[in-house]
């Protein structure tokens, strides 16, 4: 039975890689007086690291590996992205960026179907509260059960601690849950948690190869703008195009849990 959504935050509520992050690394890079400038493919390379801080490392190590292993690195590298965390809050007060298609509308009626609402991401708390904030209104922190990031486990995604975390505090058995992602590492960690997933590619995980999923769609539709992909309630799979609701949701989940059981039509 479905009883609960685990959330993503970058790339799945919003699509803040593009809109928010890229911007504000490259204005503290030109603020700092840094030679680095991350255009969409450069970026969309370093994505592969999940964690701000991570990704700025390994792109200082392959620029400047000398100066990457000097004492002090770890500390410039915490004032960077502290100072980037800061710009981004600043573009997402000021609107720059805005929920995915669908999103709203899917929280709200999980909402009023009594669905439990948990994120489960790489980012910051304070990314992750001045988004919501910014988008839904500062009541809507209230909105989720649990919201786990990044700092808070060993390893980032695409291991599965963050989901074990948020499954731990929301004391439910994964069959129970299911994970909305945007890419294949966050797909990789959910399903490693033991969760089934619906992915909704966003801008830069258009080409990712993903593991096993209950649905690969490109969003998750509005009325009059339906999402299109492929969903595998069976072991084939087969194209879907549509408006993603918890109606669709739970039969996904069903399917994915017990199998034998799956049906094909609403």
């Amino acid at each position: 039975m479905l009883r609960a959504l685990i959330w993503d935050v970058d790339g799945t509520l919003a699509e803040t890689e593009e809109e928010g992050h890229r911007q504000a690394f490259n204005q503290v890079f030109a603020e700092q007086g840094l030679p680095w400038h991350w255009d969409e493919a450069r970026y969309g390379e370093l994505l592969a690291i999940t964690g701000g801080k991570e990704r700025l490392l390994h792109a200082w190590r392959q620029t400047d590996p000398a100066a990457a292993a000097a004492p002090g690195a770890a500390q410039r590298v915490a004032h960077l992205h502290a100072r980037k965390t800061a710009i981004y809050l600043e573009r997402v007060d000021a609107g720059a960026v805005v929920l995915r298609p669908g999103v709203h509308r899917l929280l709200s009626q999980a909402r009023q179907q009594g669905l439990l609402l948990a994120i489960a991401t790489t980012t910051t708390p304070a990314n992750v509260q001045g988004l919501l904030s910014a988008t839904l209104g500062p009541a809507s922190l209230s909105w989720f059960n649990c919201i786990a990031a990044g700092d808070e486990v060993a390893r980032k995604k695409p291991a599965p601690d963050v989901y074990q975390r948020v499954l731990q505090q929301l004391g439910l058995p994964a069959d129970d849950c299911l994970a909305i992602e945007d890419s294949a590492v966050g797909a990789e960690s959910a399903c490693a948690a033991g969760l089934a997933v619906l992915v909704t590619r966003s801008r830069y995980s258009r080409a990712d190869a993903l593991p096993p999923v209950l649905a690969d769609l490109d969003g998750l539709g509005e009325p009059g703008a339906p999402a299109r992909g492929q969903v595998f309630d069976r072991p084939a799979g087969q194209p879907w195009q549509g408006v993603v609701d918890v109606g669709w949701l739970r039969q996904w989940q069903a399917a994915a849990t017990a199998p034998a059981q799956a049906t094909t039509g609403r």
